[in-house]
């Protein structure tokens, strides 16, 4: 009787401990430019995985191309839909603006007839950088 009780106790502490890992925000520790790295593997790579950790609650998207806003529930649904879609371009990005617990980034996504440039806004809370607003134009 003693070892069942052991054994169950065992089994909830490690679903406990494991359930606090599978919690645990894979972008804690991540500076910047990694930040924006993942947010490049987001949208241009098809992998939405980290959405969950990468966005602001009161994050904005906007197309200045056609004016329209989203926030983060309709932006993360259209990223989720579009899982696996590579887009066919060259990315690059440069930190433009750091100071302090806001940061500014450019990042660009060059295709064949067009270049897309998003211009992300970061913001540090108290678990990580995440992205809280990202402003799509087309030069």
């Amino acid at each position: 009787m003693k070892t069942t009780i052991a054994t169950i106790a065992t089994a909830f502490i490690m679903m406990l401990s494991l359930n606090s890992f599978a919690n645990a925000n894979p972008l804690k520790n991540f500076n910047t430019t990694k930040i924006i790295a993942t947010y490049l593997e987001v949208t241009a790579l098809g992998a939405p995985d980290l959405n969950k950790y990468l966005f602001a609650d009161d994050f904005q998207y906007m197309n200045a191309a056609d004016k329209k806003t989203y926030g983060k529930r309709e932006y993360t649904a259209f990223l989720k839909a579009n899982k696996g879609l590579k887009y066919d371009c060259e990315t690059s990005y440069e930190i433009l603006d750091e100071c302090g617990k806001a940061c500014i980034a450019k990042v660009t996504m060059k295709f064949k007839n067009f270049t897309r440039v998003d211009y992300v806004t970061l913001s540090q809370g108290t678990d990580n950088w995440k992205v809280s607003k990202v402003v799509t134009t087309y030069p």
